[in-house]
């Protein structure tokens, strides 16, 4: 049974321990994904905030971090882009009515319990779509890593301004972005454990800054406000209430699938299991809260879980008091970080964008399936130059498509026809002396599997080849389930049968098979000792029916199915 996400206080030590220590790791990422995002620190540090807090508290993984991510800044990026583009009065406020609108959303996944459901997506699909976001994370972080102001564009307009910006390029940020992303890269494993990487690039690239490039003009990130966050109250136009909607359900389900794969991840490392649904409602509670007080949407965070289980956290109390001190320094030392480069946040934000690219698939793609490779290249360039919600929607139906065909094919080949004993269906010796004996009168019409709609177009092939016989067998013996359009095909054969004089007997037609062709009176159609439980005693009826002559002993021993 999943595990509640109680707090508890047995774990005191490990708990405020793990919380300090991942508030300690999230500040330089939620710095960088505030700026990225909407040009505001803070929105990122809020973000964590109160994500962080009702997450922690209403959800439903006791160890689980949650705070804005890649993936989800990404996605907010362009929403704030395009919603600022087209209004820009009333853009950035729209874009957090979106953040709000997402929390809802999320908030009935749960409720509905859609959370088993969410991650149900190829990984082709979600390999794509991930490796298309760190892509778009990494092109828009190339103007401020080289001292420039982002282009507007997004990705298209960053790419075609990249031969101005390659010229004008400000060497001393150059320097700092590169120093930051090399001390990430090359950070001793060692080391990591008392300090984390991305905050030593943010310390160390902020004082060298200060202290060889202080009269030389260096971006920083400003002024910060210090306080509470004034509310947004959720804003929209008649036009643009469709455009919200969509992008809220897209950002929704994106937060859904990256907090889930991380809720798997913390359950591998606590051995325990997380209640998918309750988190569902948490995360929607945490992200309706971040946007109402202007933060970035937020979800379960890899790296920061990791963290929390690794310094010993065990309960939810570890998220809440890794919010409380987020929060302790929003309120009182924000104006210490005025001072950071925006090429250091920049290089700490590449490096989280080729952490994101699904290195792993992406090397070996090409050898497992050129089909998914196909999708997962696809996905990717769609995510990149297209639409996020493009990408994903036409990935999932064409990898669905692909899989159903896949499957269809292969259930096909379980849809068989014999008239005489042959190896195409295993029959005992009493069954192949009555299909001789039946020379050719008698049509055996054999299924196994799941009867999918893919499949009714092999049912209605094998219908269709049917030669001049006296009676049809129909074995559903091996068939657990049968579709509505298996179904309907099944439907179509036995009519056309019937009309033709034939006689036609239906053979193990059991629990959910035989409630389906109850509803569809297919079995309202044929008498009642029509209905039977074995294939030996369908082909002596059979036979008998005909005329055929048959030994009494291959007749008798068989139990009717009744009507239910």
């Amino acid at each position: 049974m999943p595990i509640t996400n109680v707090i508890r206080f047995d774990n005191l030590r490990g708990d405020i321990f793990g919380g300090i220590t991942t508030a300690i790791v999230s500040i330089p990422l939620a710095l960088t994904f505030g700026v990225a995002a909407v040009g505001n620190p803070v929105a990122g540090l809020y973000g964590a905030v109160f994500v962080g807090f009702f997450a922690a508290l209403f959800g439903g993984t006791p160890a689980l971090i949650s705070e804005p991510t890649g993936p989800m800044t990404v996605v907010m990026t362009t929403i704030v882009a395009s919603f600022t583009a087209a209004d820009p009065e009333h853009g950035l406020a729209m874009a957090f009515t979106v953040v709000m609108l997402a929390g809802v959303f999320q908030i009935l996944f749960g409720i509905f319990k859609l959370g088993k459901y969410i991650t149900l997506m190829p990984y082709s699909v979600i390999s794509g779509f991930m490796s298309g976001i760190g892509v778009i994370l990494i092109v828009l972080q190339i103007a401020p890593f080289l001292g420039q102001k982002a282009p507007k564009g997004g990705v298209l307009g960053t790419l075609q301004a990249l031969p101005e910006l390659l010229t004008q390029i400000n060497p001393n940020e150059l320097f700092l972005g590169a120093l930051a992303l090399a001390i990430i890269f090359v950070m001793p494993s060692g080391w990591k454990r008392f300090c984390p990487p991305q905050l030593l690039a943010l310390i160390v690239g902020t004082v060298v800054a200060i202290v060889f490039f202080g009269d030389d003009n260096i971006r920083v990130i400003g002024q910060i406000p210090v306080g509470l966050p004034s509310l947004n109250l959720p804003t929209f136009t008649p036009l643009k209430a469709t455009r919200i909607l969509a992008e809220a359900f897209m950002l929704a389900i994106l937060g859904c699938i990256d907090t889930l794969l991380t809720s798997v991840i913390a359950d591998s490392l606590t051995r325990t299991e997380h209640d998918s649904n309750k988190e569902l409602i948490g995360q929607g509670i945490g992200n309706f809260m971040s946007g109402l007080c202007g933060g970035l949407p937020g979800a379960g965070a890899t790296m920061g879980t990791v963290v929390n289980i690794q310094t010993g956290a065990k309960t939810a109390l570890s998220g809440i008091t890794r919010a409380l001190v987020l929060l302790a320094i929003v309120l009182g030392a924000a104006p210490l970080m005025q001072n950071i480069p925006m090429a250091v946040l920049a290089g700490i934000a590449i490096k989280v964008g080729i952490d994101i690219l699904d290195w792993s698939f992406l090397k070996r793609a090409h050898v497992v399936s050129t089909r998914a490779t196909l999708i997962m290249y696809g996905v990717l360039l769609l995510t990149v130059f297209v639409d996020l919600i493009v990408a994903v929607f036409v990935g999932v139906f064409i990898a669905n498509i692909l899989t159903i065909e896949r499957l269809s094919a292969l259930q096909s080949k379980e849809v068989k026809t014999i008239t005489d004993a042959d190896d195409a269906i295993h029959l005992s010796d009493e069954e192949k002396k009555l299909l001789n004996q039946a020379n050719g009168q008698v049509l055996l019409f054999y299924l196994s599997g799941p009867m999918i709609f893919g499949v009714a177009k092999a049912i209605a092939r094998e219908h269709a080849a049917m030669g001049n016989v006296g009676a049809i067998i129909l074995d559903l013996t091996d068939v657990p389930m049968l579709g509505v359009t298996a179904c309907l095909a099944i439907e179509n054969m036995v009519l056309e049968a019937l009309e033709q004089g034939r006689v036609v007997y239906i053979v193990g037609a059991a629990g959910d098979t035989h409630n389906r062709l109850h509803k569809f009176g297919v079995l309202d159609r044929l008498p009642l000792d029509h209905l039977v439980s074995e294939r030996r005693l369908a082909l002596a009826k059979a036979l008998v029916e005909l005329n055929i002559p048959v030994s009494h002993s291959l007749v008798g021993g068989g139990q009717e199915v009744l009507r239910s």
